[in-house]
């Protein structure tokens, strides 16, 4: 079990100081952003528009690749670390965040994915705030602790680093030019 280590008493404080500070409707709805029946589905929209307009395969299914990596990066540290939640210190598994790695990797994903052809910078605006914004209510809810849902964005990186890879890679290519 976790319980110690130099970030563990200022996450706690942080935690009990911004717990329950907006209406439990508010923050229960960002929350819901980070779900699989919200997220993926914007993701595989993404990936259906990707292959239309390039009519390459590999982003999208690098993107597909990475959503189903999710749980292979986060559960076995949910298990291993089996850190209590802020409201529900009898239950274990909440670091990382499985929810806010769902909402990164769906959202920023299929902004990657879609950038190309937009031109513009609104699909990562729009991707970071959906994050953001399940990240900010499970930790104002009191679901998980600031920690866990900064370690899911950290744990996310190198998966949406080999989206914008093979993205990059399919726009350089001879076809694509």
């Amino acid at each position: 079990m976790l319980v110690s280590g130099p970030l563990l008493s200022p996450d706690e404080r942080l935690s009990r100081a911004l717990v329950r500070t907006v209406p439990d409707s508010v923050t229960e709805r960002l929350s819901d952003l980070g779900n699989v029946p919200v997220a993926v589905p914007v993701l595989v929209l993404a990936m259906a528009y990707s292959v239309r307009r390039s009519r390459a395969w590999a982003p999208a299914l690098t993107a597909g690749l990475a959503m189903a990596l999710v749980p292979a990066v986060i559960v076995p540290l949910k298990e291993w670390t089996a850190r209590p939640g802020p409201l529900e210190p009898w239950a274990a598994g909440y670091y990382p965040s499985g929810h806010t790695a769902t909402s990164a990797v769906a959202y920023i994903g299929a902004a990657l994915l879609v950038s190309p052809y937009t031109r513009r910078p609104w699909p990562m605006a729009v991707a970071l705030f959906l994050t953001a914004a399940t990240a900010t209510g499970l930790i104002l809810r009191g679901w998980h602790w600031p920690v866990d849902v900064l370690a899911s964005c950290f744990l996310c990186t190198p998966l949406l680093l080999a989206v914008a890879h093979a993205v990059r890679r399919e726009a350089g290519s001879p076809a694509r030019r």
